[in-house]
């Protein structure tokens, strides 16, 4: 009698979002951490594979094809951009992801790119619209990382890169030499921020100039991820016809979920609340890429960074539309008698 009263709601919307759906996943490693002063995100890439990433993608189902990592030496050379620590590293090893980026999507593949620090965005928002330039973007995060070289305090790469990406921010840039490769093709409207809860002054004032949707983890709180997730879409996607592109920094987690980061800001998200987000944007049918990022072996105990790989395998199983209710076998419609 379970088809009768509200449950049957339930059982249609499970019967809708359970459904088995296949990924195929090229995945490449960033392994870069010149964009900040603590060493150790570089080795992201690395860990995250020991951790069995793309062996669990492969359990559930996808056919996934590791690209390998982005070769690339540091220079150890500041450059010339005032304010900007190894810009010079900064643009060099962004100008080849990006290029990798594309090539992925171009091959009918939805890009995972495990950082790395947030600096990285440069190359994989990059080279995500020169492949498919009609893209919306989510940034997941607890820090928003649109500063400029002019308005940043630290004058940490990972802090900037969404601003080198707007077009409505191009008059606010200095030249920036090397820099040529790269030039702003996405709009503001098509851009949201979810997780926000370490925003600069600067940043802030930014955000609303350009009239941008952040939904700090106040609104997550308030309204709940599902209804956060469907509003971002609906602010930067209104036709549902563009790509989406999802820039995940683990420290949006809460540090409890995921400890072994540069930058923790207590009162993120949850897990489950992280997992949902990257559900439900693959279950658009639209997502194309996705960064997972500043994961940092060196930081913490043993313990904290099993938890936090941990957390990552288990945000990139959702990108991929893992569903954790489990699927019956693939073709088999009746339970064996013998």
């Amino acid at each position: 009698m379970l088809k009768r009263g509200p449950f049957v709601h339930v059982q249609q919307w499970f019967s809708i979002f359970s459904s088995r759906n296949y990924s195929k996943i090229g995945v490449i490693g960033a392994p870069f951490d010149k964009g900040q002063r603590k060493e150790g995100a570089a080795l992201g890439p690395s860990s995250l594979r020991q951790s069995g990433l793309i062996k669990h993608l492969e359990s559930i189902g996808c056919d996934v094809h590791d690209f390998g990592d982005i070769d690339y030496q540091p220079t150890r050379e500041e450059g010339t951009v005032k304010n900007v620590r190894n810009m010079k590293d900064v643009i060099a090893f962004n100008e080849k992801l990006s290029q990798k980026v594309s090539q992925i999507i171009k091959d009918g593949r939805m890009c995972l790119t495990l950082g790395g620090d947030h600096s990285i965005g440069v190359g994989t928002v990059h080279g995500h619209l020169k492949a498919q330039p009609e893209t919306s973007l989510l940034w997941v995060d607890a820090h928003a990382d649109i500063n400029t070289p002019v308005t940043s305090n630290s004058g940490n790469a990972h802090g900037m890169p969404l601003s080198f990406h707007i077009k409505e921010l191009t008059e606010y840039q200095p030249e920036i030499p090397g820099f040529e490769w790269h030039s702003p093709m996405i709009s503001a409207r098509n851009i949201a921020f979810i997780g926000l809860r370490d925003v600069e002054p600067y940043e802030r004032l930014i955000i609303e100039k350009l009239g941008m949707c952040a939904l700090s983890m106040e609104e997550v709180h308030g309204i709940g991820i599902k209804e956060a997730v469907k509003y971002a879409l609906s602010r930067i996607d209104p036709r549902n016809s563009r790509h989406i592109h999802v820039s995940f920094d683990i420290d949006a987690l809460d540090p409890l979920e995921a400890p072994s980061t540069g930058t923790p800001v207590r009162g993120g998200l949850t897990l489950r609340e992280g997992t949902e987000l990257l559900r439900s944007v693959h279950r658009t049918g639209r997502l194309s890429a996705v960064d997972i990022v500043e994961v940092n072996p060196l930081l913490g105990s043993a313990s904290d960074l099993k938890i936090t790989l941990d957390a990552a395998r288990h945000l990139a199983a959702a990108a991929a539309g893992y569903y954790p209710g489990g699927w019956a076998p693939k073709g088999v419609t009746d339970i064996p008698q013998s």
